[in-house]
């Protein structure tokens, strides 16, 4: 069994929680940072601030009722993507949750990182597909097969770039199977 263990990073990051679409990106969160699935706005947590794309999900609910669940996708990741930019450039700690399969969107956060003087790491939660499309069933989420599928085939390329040590513009990747994410106790700067 590993050891339990805390991530620690330098203090003004940008630390990237990524993996496949249910692949327990908000569930780590939650554990780590008591969060509970109804805040609508970042959380203060340890010295930095946690942004979970649930957050701005929950934000927009009540205004985009009307539309389809696809439909809601742009504003709730332009809020999403907003937040952690502002939190950034107020010189904040970030711990954000993303999928990972947008490579356009890790260019981006590295920029953004760049930009603000910060360092991005990544933190890859890299669990096997069918665990991932089980907790899709759990949360009461699921993406469509050929969706899904392209996340599957677009986490792999990541995973295998990550391991070659090819990802720019990242300072640090951390690969996590699932039961070394169960093992990680906090997430530090400092």
């Amino acid at each position: 069994m590993p050891e339990q263990r805390d991530l620690v990073f330098p203090p003004g990051s940008l630390v990237l929680v990524a993996g496949l679409p249910g692949a327990g990106k908000s569930t780590l969160l939650r554990r780590l940072y008591g969060l509970t699935d109804t805040e609508t706005e970042p959380v203060p947590a340890g010295g930095a601030v946690v942004i979970d794309s649930t957050q701005a999900r929950n934000w927009w609910s009540p205004y985009l009722r009307p539309l389809p669940p696809r439909g809601r996708i742009p504003f709730v990741y332009a809020t999403h993507v907003w937040r952690i930019g502002k939190a950034l450039t107020d010189g904040r700690s970030v711990v954000a949750h993303t999928r990972g399969t947008w490579p356009h969107l890790l260019y981006g956060f590295g920029w953004l990182a760049r930009r603000s003087g910060a360092g991005l790491h990544l933190v890859l939660l890299d669990v096997p597909p069918a665990l991932a499309r089980a907790g899709q069933h759990e949360r009461g989420r699921v993406l469509t097969g050929p969706v899904f599928a392209r996340h599957v085939r677009r986490w792999r390329k990541l995973v295998r770039r990550a391991h070659a040590g090819s990802l720019p513009p990242v300072a640090s990747v951390t690969v996590l199977h699932r039961e070394d994410a169960d093992q990680v106790r906090d997430i530090k700067f400092g």
